[in-house]
């Protein structure tokens, strides 16, 4: 077995994994990694293929479920009703309840609040230079959001503040300070979706969470708490990579002197996926195996974790040529940034049209757009996201 070692707050790792990622490949396509304890698959083909492998899932097996400590208890409360963290049959009740609610339809209609909330924050951007993370890239999807689930854009701080909370649970130097942080938000967030749904029981609307209300299978619905459990995962998986892939994105357009052609209306759908596969916001997902398997040639024990490494998989050179380069001609359709299988985003659709408009609409107005200073990566691995990105008009 190759035993790797690396640590994900190393502040060189940080501002580039892909370095490593290329060691861990040419070696094998599976190794060990200490510093998490469990195999990682690094390879396109093998990641491919374990987020397909009915055999693995996230749900915690049973008999390695430990007591919640009572300063997690309002954090565990949500994360037991996501469906992210769920399998069989309850998965797939929850996952098609949810794909009743979010349909085509729903997404396509929101395409003209995009262009109108990309308008409004173009036209507030400041003559000197700025942040676009906070100006931009943060703001769009959580008002997308908001509008999606019906609720009021003025509490769009307060989404972002739970957000964020609550997603960095899953960072690699979490805390004490970081758990009682998302669990007050888990407890905040929880009771103002409590109310609202309440509200939307009584005077339903045209929204996300009236049709969640509404949907049911097989004369089941969601129940309050799974309602909530699904709201909050809406928000925080669709809120949080989308941020920080249009930051990624603006990034390496500019320092790639990207034509401003991979933009325009026949291009920009591809040039979109080459930027999710080539700097995506997520660089790594758990698995739990649910029996004796193999993976690479080695043995993954029934109950035992496995790390996909999404950002390595879109590096891959036997799947793309040159796959360190950034060229949105690439045919990079195949990429994993939105994982697979039964787990397999079910908000891509709307992160690609975010990611179309917000792209093309910010370089039309903004089309000297340059950076102001060196961008930095934030220390939040498994999310490779940026600090911030200080841009001039």
């Amino acid at each position: 077995m190759i035993k790797l070692s690396q640590s994900p707050t190393d502040p060189v790792f940080v501002q580039d994994p892909y370095a490593f990622y290329t060691k861990a490949r040419r070696n094998t396509p599976v190794a060990y990694w200490e510093d998490y304890g469990m195999l990682a698959a690094f390879d396109h083909a093998t990641v491919h293929a374990l987020l397909r492998d009915k055999r693995l899932g996230r749900e915690v097996p049973a008999d390695l479920r430990q007591p919640v400590p009572d300063h997690l208890k309002a954090f565990d409360a949500i994360e037991q009703h996501s469906m992210l963290e769920k399998e069989g049959d309850t998965h797939r009740r929850l996952r098609g309840l949810v794909l009743r609610a979010f349909t085509s339809r729903r997404i396509a209609n929101l395409n003209d609040d995009i262009l109108e909330i990309c308008a409004d924050l173009i036209a507030a951007f400041p003559k000197t230079d700025f942040d676009l993370i906070s100006a931009y890239c943060t703001q769009l999807p959580v008002r997308v959001i908001a509008r999606l689930l019906g609720v009021p854009e003025e509490h769009g701080d307060d989404l972002l503040r739970w957000s964020n909370a609550m997603v960095a649970m899953y960072q690699a130097n979490r805390s004490r300070a970081i758990e009682d942080a998302a669990n007050t938000a888990a407890a905040e967030f929880s009771a103002f979706l409590t109310e609202y749904i309440e509200t939307r029981r009584d005077d339903p609307r045209d929204d996300l969470i009236t049709n969640l209300i509404a949907a049911e299978e097989d004369g089941v619905k969601l129940s309050t708490d799974e309602l909530i459990g699904t709201c909050v995962l809406l928000l925080n998986a669709g809120h949080e990579a989308t941020v920080h892939s249009m930051g990624n994105a603006v990034k390496t357009l500019l320092e790639n002197d990207t034509p401003r052609s991979a933009l325009e209306p026949k291009a920009i759908a591809d040039t979109t996926e080459e930027l999710l596969r080539y700097d995506p916001p997520l660089h790594m997902f758990t698995r739990y195996a649910y029996e004796d398997i193999e993976v690479g040639g080695m043995s993954l024990k029934k109950g035992e974790q496995v790390a996909l490494v999404l950002g390595s998989a879109g590096r891959c050179e036997k799947v793309w040529e040159h796959p360190d380069s950034f060229s949105p001609s690439k045919n990079s359709k195949s990429h994993v940034a939105f994982g697979g299988g039964l787990h397999f985003c079910v908000g891509a659709p709307l992160a690609r049209l975010e990611l179309q408009i917000g792209l093309k609409m910010l370089f039309e107005a903004c089309p000297n757009l340059k950076q102001a200073n060196a961008p930095v990566y934030a220390d939040s691995y498994h999310f490779h996201k940026l600090e911030r990105l200080v841009v001039s008009r």
